[in-house]
This record gives structure tokens, C-alpha cells and sequence, in this order.
């Protein structure tokens, strides 16, 4: 290591998380980002690139600093800033009509916020004022955000060390409709679910999953809130995740990606009867900084560029070089790999073993490739490569990971 990475590392570790610099020199990632673009990232020291396969959960859909991006943002900064909270923003206009007509349905009104955790906790405060309940379901290990009420709606791993129970927030498992039936009571005001639960290990939901709760939520008088943070802009080969289950959601939300990776806007999508709730006091929910002026000129940016058929055709001929490809690597490898889960190019490599995921994530980074394992499965390594690669890399990729998988085998003595 380089001293002057060693001086980073050693002034992160006093002053952001002496845990965190410790953990990635214990395993052996010393990466720090330096240099970025397109679907590439490389060591401040320019020794080591990596293909990024993680892509932040999807903050890197266009990769990054995607030149069209950069050149919405340095425009804007020569004559906006973020931006008022309060008062009627041409920008925020623009962008929320540009958003509406993406979403299906009557989702017309736009809330903006900064965090896909602020987001998720507009849709909780939404809702409940909607419908006069407090109730909210979401699915066992899942995740929504580390704030308040996502963090409320999501797993005991992350939740419990910061909030008190509360029987306000119930699970049931993901793809179980049966299962939500005997908690949606007079008391729920809306049930809140991934369309792919990232962290939960990519289960891919039953064709009539969702149709399914959103009929039984209709038939409860109860929301139901899409989570579409990791899974939409173009990362499944539909704008928005959700249109492959023919479902229209009362509230659906969108973040990461929605940034282009360079400025942070999330918007919480509504259905038009819903915007009611802000009729007595239109200022009762503020943020700061959602919805900035220079981060809507990005965000509109980010929406041109996704949305256009043939950038969502492209992702769609990407994922199909994948599947061709993974499925020859799980029977070469079948004593480490079980299955390839995905939609589009939101992925995950599942393993045998709960071990593995930790490992591959390791192994990955020696031969080239930027990807973690999904923290409520171990056994599957999340696969979110940038929308914007193109087939010969596609190809790099798999010979990577061919790479990754055959070491792990020799690590492992399988």
C-alpha cells in the first residue's frame, strides 16, 4: 500500500469508522476510489481497476459520470442553486410532469426528498395520514432505509439497535400472499414492499404476486407502497420494475440512480387522490434539500436518457449475454452455484452456502469485478452491473467471475 493511501486509511479510521478502515484491510481490500468512469473505477494509486458490479444498489445505473449527466449538472450550476424549499420551483415542475408521465396509473403527484430513506418515510406519513391508520407491513428481510419510519419498516438486523419495537410494523415473507391476509386489519394503512429485495438475496415474486396484494389491499382500504430504489430506471428492462407484474401501486418511489450518481433526488410518487393530505397545510412535510434545482436538471437528464426504448432494449440484450452466460458457469461450477436470479440486470448469483457470499464477494475483487453479498442472504452475491455496458465487456465480466468462482473452489477444497 502506498503511503499516501495508508494516510487515508488511517485518517478515516480516526475520524469516520475505525471499524469499517479496519474490517477492508483485515480481508484485504484496500480500494480506495480515485479515478471513475463509465462502468469502471480504479485505485487512487491507478493500480487496480475494477468493473463496478455493484453499482451502489443502482446510484451507478449510467455508470459514472456519465458525460451527458456531468453536462446537465455544470450547466445548471452556472445559473441555479438548490433552491427554495418553500416556494414554486420551475425545476421541480418540470421534473415531477416528466415523472408522472412515466409511471403507470394516476401516480401525478411528486414528493422530493434527498435519501431513498427519506423517501420511503414520505410514503409511511402518506399514507397513514391517508388513510387514518398507523399499521404498516412489509416483507421479512427486506430493506427500505436506515431513517426513521424505513428503517421501522425494515429487518431486525438493522433495526433493532436504534428503535424500540413497535406493533406498529409487522412481516410476513416476500412472495406469500396467504400469509399477509390474517395482518391486514382495520389498522393497516398500507403494506410496503420491494419489487426485488436486494438485500434479501433478488427472490424473484410469483407472476400474480403483486396483483394479488394489491387486491387485497383494495379490499382493505389499505395502501400499497412500491419500492422501486434499486429496481427501476431501466434496471429490470422496464422503466419501472413493477410493469412486469402488471400491478399499479398507490405510492411508488423512486431514488439512487434517480441522481445519476452525481446529485442526490429521490421522489416519493402518488397517486392524485392522495395529494389531499397536503390540502389543510401544504407545508406540514418539507425537506430542505429534495428535489434541489440543480439536482432536478440532473434527475431529468437521468429520466430522457433511461426511458428511451432503445436504451431499455439495450439492457434487455445485456441481461439475455448473462443468462446464456451464467447458466453455463452454474454447471461448470455446480458445487458452488445453484441458480442465476434476475430480471433485466438486477441480479443475483446464488450460492450453497451462507460462507460463500462473503467469500466470492473477495474473490470477485482479485480478478476485477466491485461486488458485495446481500446482507440478509449470504448465499447470493448481488449482481447490479451498469446499464451501459456493451457485449464485449458483458463477455470480460463472465470470464471474470469465471475466474472468482474456480479460486473459491480451490479456497474452499470443492
Amino acid at each position: 500500500m502506498s503511503g499516501e493511501k495508508e494516510r487515508v486509511f488511517e485518517t478515516y479510521g480516526r475520524h469516520v469508522s475505525s471499524a469499517k478502515a479496519r474490517f477492508f484491510l483485515d480481508v484485504g481490500i484496500d480500494f480506495v476510489f480515485g479515478r471513475r468512469e463509465g462502468p469502471f473505477v480504479w485505485d487512487m494509486d491507478g493500480r487496480h481497476r475494477l468493473i463496478n458490479c455493484h453499482s451502489n444498489g443502482g446510484v451507478f445505473n449510467l455508470g459514472h459520470r456519465h458525460p451527458a449527466v456531468v453536462e446537465a449538472l455544470e450547466s445548471a450550476l452556472k445559473t441555479l442553486d438548490i433552491g427554495n424549499h418553500h416556494l414554486v420551483s420551475r425545476q421541480k415542475a418540470e421534473l415531477a410532469e416528466q415523472l408522472a408521465s412515466l409511471c403507470p396509473g394516476d401516480l401525478d403527484y411528486v414528493v422530493f426528498g434527498v435519501s431513498g430513506g427519506e423517501a420511503i418515510d414520505t410514503a409511511i406519513k402518506i399514507a397513514r395520514k391517508a388513510t387514518g391508520r398507523r399499521g404498516v407491513i412489509s416483507a421479512s428481510g427486506g430493506y427500505h432505509g436506515h431513517t426513521g419510519l424505513a428503517l421501522a419498516a425494515g429487518d431486525p438486523k438493522f433495526r433493532d439497535p436504534f428503535l424500540s419495537s413497535s406493533s406498529d410494523f409487522r412481516q410476513v415473507p416476500f412472495n406469500d400472499v396467504e400469509a399477509l391476509g390474517p395482518l391486514l386489519d382495520a389498522d393497516v394503512a398500507a403494506v410496503i414492499l420491494e419489487t426485488i429485495p436486494a438485500t434479501l438475496g433478488m427472490p424473484i415474486a410469483h407472476d400474480d404476486y403483486f396483483m394479488n396484494v394489491a387486491r387485497r389491499c383494495r379490499e382493505n382500504d389499505s395502501l400499497l407502497i412500491i419500492d422501486e430504489v434499486q429496481t427501476g430506471l431501466g434496471r429490470t428492462g422496464r422503466f419501472w420494475g413493477i410493469e412486469h407484474y402488471n400491478t399499479v401501486p398507490d405510492i411508488l418511489v423512486s431514488a439512487k440512480g434517480l441522481g445519476g450518481g452525481l446529485y442526490p433526488v429521490t421522489a416519493t410518487i402518488i397517486r392524485r387522490d392522495l395529494e389531499a393530505v397536503f390540502h389543510d397545510d401544504p407545508f406540514i412535510h418539507i425537506s430542505t434539500a429534495g428535489g434541489a434545482d440543480i439536482g432536478c436538471a440532473v434527475a431529468k437528464k437521468v429520466l430522457e436518457i433511461s426511458s428511451e426504448p432503445a436504451f431499455l432494449n439495450h439492457v434487455k440484450a445485456i441481461s439475455e449475454i448473462f443468462i446464456k452466460g451464467m447458466t453455463g458457469l452454474i454447471g461448470k461450477y455446480p458445487v458452488l452455484l445453484s441458480a442465476f436470479r434476475h430480471k433485466g440486470l438486477m441480479g443475483g448469483i446464488k450460492t450453497t452456502s451462507a460462507d460463500l457470499g462473503p467469500i466470492l464477494s473477495k474473490t470477485c475483487y482479485d480478478a476485477g469485478l466491485l461486488c458485495i453479498y446481500a446482507a440478509h442472504d449470504p448465499s447470493v452475491l448481488q449482481f447490479l452491473p451498469s446499464l451501459i455496458i456493451n457485449a464485449d465487456l458483458a463477455e470480460e465480466i463472465l470470464q471474470r467471475l469465471d475466474r472468482a468462482f474456480g479460486v473459491t473452489c480451490e479456497f474452499m477444497g470443492i
